[in-house]
């Protein structure tokens, strides 16, 4: 871990004076926000393939309505024509 702690150092090190180059007076996202919204953006790519992926295996047929048979029994073979 002490790499990793000494390259987040060293890039915050290279970061900061870039900082204080932008004008004062303007606010803009920036590279950080760039990069944030562009991993959002993966992200939510990444999870849309994968529910579509699973939808396709889901089976959307209905189980016959054990209530909607014993009407239709009843009734007889004409009402059911409609």
């Amino acid at each position: 871990m002490p790499d990793m702690s000494a390259s987040v150092s060293l890039a915050v090190t290279h970061l900061v004076p870039l900082a204080k180059e932008v004008d004062q007076n303007k606010v803009t996202p920036g590279v950080l926000g760039f990069i944030v919204f562009a991993v959002m953006a993966l992200a939510v790519w990444g999870l849309m393939k994968s529910m579509s992926k699973h939808m396709q295996k889901v089976d959307f047929k209905e189980a016959p309505d054990a209530e909607g048979e014993k009407a239709g029994q009843q009734t007889g073979p004409s009402a059911q024509r409609g």
